[in-house]
């Protein structure tokens, strides 16, 4: 089976015969490939929170890491060279390096229901994780765990992906290249494309950049940086080619936070891919960040997407089209992300701003 690039539909949040459209994802996100559940689980006292992606059937998963202050989990066993062939969730959480505990929580909920790799008399769940740096969001204490993570599994359906201000969205801000008392809230997204034969590709994305979200369908900033007086945005594209010493006011108390960033996602289809392939699907899905994030995959970024090919549509699949097509959904879910997300306190959201 040969793919045609023809052939292809975005949700209604997405490209219907033109540039992606906002609104409502009516065929809800990650979860219109087969085989995959979503699952938030939010700590509103903060906020922060944790996202899990559950493929307990198993998928063929890859990983590519762009940003220069990663942490993540299980990474390497996504390499084509390692001997897993299949992983049983993928989970996204805020809380820096201690959010990674919330993937013991993901496997204790799949052991005991028997999901994992069979070995030795034990079942062992396979669970990569990402992590994106909120701590500096609230009170920093306070941070997702495993029992989060577990909640999180407990909760994922196939219905339509919750956005906005949940999971690992919740502490989510972007447009902190001049501080974070400019800043803006970011969140969680997520978008789909059919194309043909009932393939689909689709993305879901915890936007917490260091620099500001473009539409690419217009050009123009969605959510970033704002004016000094907090009421406007400003272009960073422009001030970064200006390049002037960007004035980074510090909140009282506190040592310059530009560094709470990262952006974190999963793309999926329920193609037949093999390992290697899902690799090269979540290197071109980096493209649909490099649209959106501008500037992206910085020194202060751990951006990372995982890619995971459930293979319900048997065939040899168009590898260049899914890739492609996933990086267009990534597209569309870092925008939904910030048009989703509401204000916390000093971060303004995207729909607050004239």
């Amino acid at each position: 089976m040969r793919l045609l690039a023809t052939a292809l539909v975005f949700s209604s949040a997405g490209l219907i015969g033109g540039a992606p459209q906002s609104g409502a994802s009516a065929e809800g996100g990650l979860t219109a490939v087969p085989g995959i559940k979503v699952g938030h689980h939010t700590l509103t006292e903060r906020p922060t929170g944790c996202t899990v992606i559950l493929t307990e059937a198993g998928a063929v998963a890859g990983v590519d890491v762009r940003g220069g202050a990663p942490g993540s989990r299980e990474t390497a066993l996504l390499a084509p060279w390692a001997a897993a062939e299949r992983v049983h969730a993928i989970v996204l959480s805020g809380g820096s390096s201690f959010g990674l505990d919330t993937a013991t929580g993901v496997m204790r909920y799949l052991e005991e229901r028997g999901v994992g790799v069979r070995f030795g008399g034990s079942v062992i769940p396979l669970v990569p994780a990402a992590i994106l740096f909120d701590l500096r969001i609230g009170d920093g204490r306070i941070r997702p765990n495993a029992d989060c993570g577990y909640a999180a599994a407990r909760a994922a359906t196939t219905g339509a992906v919750a956005e906005g201000n949940v999971g690992a969205g919740a502490g989510a801000t972007v447009g902190k290249s001049a501080g974070a008392l400019r800043a803006m809230k970011g969140g969680i997204g997520s978008a789909m494309i059919r194309l043909q034969d009932g393939v689909i590709v689709s993305a879901i994305v915890a936007v917490n950049a260091v620099g500001d979200v473009v539409d690419p369908a217009t050009g123009r900033v969605v959510a970033g940086m704002r004016s000094e007086d907090g009421q406007s945005l400003v272009d960073v594209r422009t001030v970064l080619r200006s390049r002037p010493a960007i004035r980074r006011p510090v909140a009282p108390g506190r040592d310059d936070d530009v560094m709470e960033n990262t952006t974190i996602g999963v793309v999926a289809t329920n193609a037949t891919l093999t390992k290697t392939q899902a690799n090269r699907m979540a290197t071109i899905a980096h493209n649909g960040l490099a649209r959106t994030i501008v500037p992206v995959h910085t020194s202060s970024d751990g951006d990372a997407i995982f890619a995971l090919a459930t293979g319900t549509i048997a065939g040899a699949p168009d590898v260049d089209l899914i890739a492609w097509a996933a990086s267009e959904a990534m597209a569309e879910a870092v925008v939904r992300a910030v048009r989703a997300a509401t204000s916390i306190a000093g971060y303004p959201a995207a729909r607050d701003l004239k």
